[in-house]
């Protein structure tokens, strides 16, 4: 599972282009448009619909003859990719101490995921395959920088207007019985914040434009680093001064959003990278830690921050709800631990009785979802031991095998993998989030290609 195969099949076909370029247009227009795409209602719709065009140039390049690279490691990746197929067949199964359904009810949701990863795996080929004339790396990384400042701002219209939402273009067009539901509004209904008591009143915590407030910490996560390559390795004066601007300024919505995940995640890439660094001989950067780290503390200090920080630590209300899920989930694996089954569940009840469900009054109390807490415990619980080792397998190896890659795109790409695998323990991680993870392997594996690792 450590080469990284190329395809070739026959000869150009009659009338074909030799060598065809693949367009930067499939990637860069998801990224760069990534508001208006999330203003329309299509957020993260977009990738499956531009998997469609991207898989379509991926076979009229191999059709020309042209080689079509596979990712090292991409058989870990294929494993996984079964692994979510062949457990759909167990989605009639009901777990212990789970609400009882059929196959298919649960079929549309578990359609949708793995069309996600599907689309997403096109994406992966896709990134890897363009050239540095097709799409260049610092292009790329300028525009996942670009979406960092995008999720800055949606942090900040969540703190400043969190009731702010409206009716999207697709959302309109959907049937009254489809667009209410839950699941849909998350897709397709734009706001800014999800309202949620979690210090003693409800507060809104920052969301836009990624859907849920867990989603915004974990992008926030993986798309720093590369608005500091982007400014250091690519930009001149002015980025570096508005880097650290919209830096400094991001201090704010990511304390506000009482995601105490985003400050582990924060502390691990900064640990990380700083490690890093050190090994390279580069110690400036433990002075530029420790400054960091100085001025953060006197902001938590001389500000309203450190009152928000103290709260939150103070009120783990999610902590039980986490056990109890963490639990379910591996009570699960061990009832199916080859393949799961094939997607999550809902509790009987909550954490101290099965009578405790959901109504009007009280949204959030019991019928938790198994495998909706971390996507460690929705691998495990919806595609079992396979596909765990699939998933973890593919992006371990990636690390393992391009850590010898010291360019300041090769720690910001690793650093983002290196962090998703802590968040994977409170975050579930389709569709950005993975998408994110996976542009990072494909730079990665470009920089190894290019020989651009130092």
């Amino acid at each position: 599972m450590s080469q990284a195969p190329t395809v070739a099949v026959g000869g150009p076909a009659h009338g074909v282009r030799k060598n065809p370029a693949l367009p930067a247009w499939p990637v860069a227009s998801i990224l760069a448009f990534y508001p208006i795409w999330w203003a329309l209602g299509l957020g993260v719709l977009i990738f499956a619909l531009m998997a469609g065009p991207m898989l379509f140039l991926l076979i009229r390049r191999r059709a020309a003859g042209r080689l079509l690279r596979l990712p090292p490691g991409f058989a870990w990746w294929v494993v996984f990719l079964v692994a979510v197929v062949v457990s759909i067949g167990a989605l009639g199964a009901d777990p212990a101490g789970t609400v009882a359904g059929h196959a298919t009810g649960r079929l549309l949701p578990a359609g949708y995921k793995a069309l996600m990863y599907a689309s997403l795996t096109v994406l992966l080929v896709y990134a890897g395959n363009l050239t540095e004339a097709e799409l260049p790396k610092r292009r790329l990384v300028k525009l996942l920088g670009w979406l960092f400042v995008v999720t800055v701002l949606g942090g900040l219209l969540g703190m400043v207007a969190g009731n702010f939402e409206f009716t999207s273009p697709v959302e309109w067009l959907l049937p009254g019985s489809v667009r209410n539901k839950g699941f849909v509004q998350s897709l397709v209904h734009p706001y800014a914040a999800q309202i949620m008591d979690i210090v003693g009143d409800s507060q809104p915590r920052p969301a836009a434009p990624w859907g849920y407030t867990n989603t915004w910490g974990n992008n926030f996560c993986l798309l720093a680093g590369w608005l500091v390559v982007a400014a250091w390795q690519y930009g001149g004066g002015k980025a570096k001064f508005w880097a650290v601007v919209c830096l400094v300024v991001s201090v704010a919505p990511a304390v506000f959003s009482l995601n105490r995940g985003l400050w582990i995640g924060i502390g691990v890439l900064v640990v990380y990278v700083a490690v890093r660094y050190v090994l390279a001989g580069k110690l400036w950067i433990l002075g530029a830690v420790v400054v960091a780290g100085a001025l953060l503390a006197v902001s938590l200090v001389a500000t309203p921050l450190g009152t928000v920080v103290g709260a939150r630590l103070d009120n783990g209300k999610s902590n039980g709800v986490r056990s109890f899920l963490i639990e379910r989930a591996l009570d699960g694996f061990q009832g199916s631990p080859v393949i799961g089954y094939g997607g999550t569940r809902n509790t009987l009840g909550g954490r101290n009785s099965i009578t405790v469900g959901e109504s009007a009054s009280c949204e959030r109390c019991g019928n938790f979802t198994v495998g909706g807490n971390g996507q460690l415990w929705q691998l495990l619980f919806a595609h079992g031991a396979v596909g765990t080792a699939g998933y973890l397998g593919f992006f371990a190896y990636g690390l393992w095998r391009f850590r010898r890659d010291r360019s300041a795109v090769g720690v910001a790409a690793s650093g983002a993998i290196v962090t998703s695998f802590s968040a994977m323990l409170w975050y579930n991680s389709l569709v950005t989030p993975l998408a994110f993870m996976v542009l990072a392997f494909a730079l990665l594996w470009r920089n190894s290609s290019e020989g651009e690792t130092t």
